[in-house]
């Protein structure tokens, strides 16, 4: 329960990632694996592209991409960075 004078913000999931969309956001993936990069876009199906992608596993980076595309039944979540 909120006190009151007290206001959330409370949004919608694709008003959040079309907010955010051009900012560094970082996507896990179910495996574990986290991709951080620009968010180039999100489509109806929640798709995501990336630009400037690094791979992070455990914590490492593994590898350096351009572009990078994740089906939408991979991502855990999507967090801005």
């Amino acid at each position: 329960m909120s006190e009151a004078g007290e206001e959330q913000a409370v949004s919608a999931p694709s008003q959040f990632l079309s907010e955010i969309t051009g900012s560094k956001v970082i996507v896990k993936l179910y495996s574990g694996e986290e991709y951080h990069g620009n968010l180039d876009s999100i489509d109806g199906y929640m798709n995501v592209a990336l630009e400037e992608a690094e791979e992070y596993v455990g914590g490492q980076i593994t590898n350096k991409y351009g572009d990078v595309f994740i089906r939408a039944n991979n991502v855990l979540y999507i967090s801005q960075e």
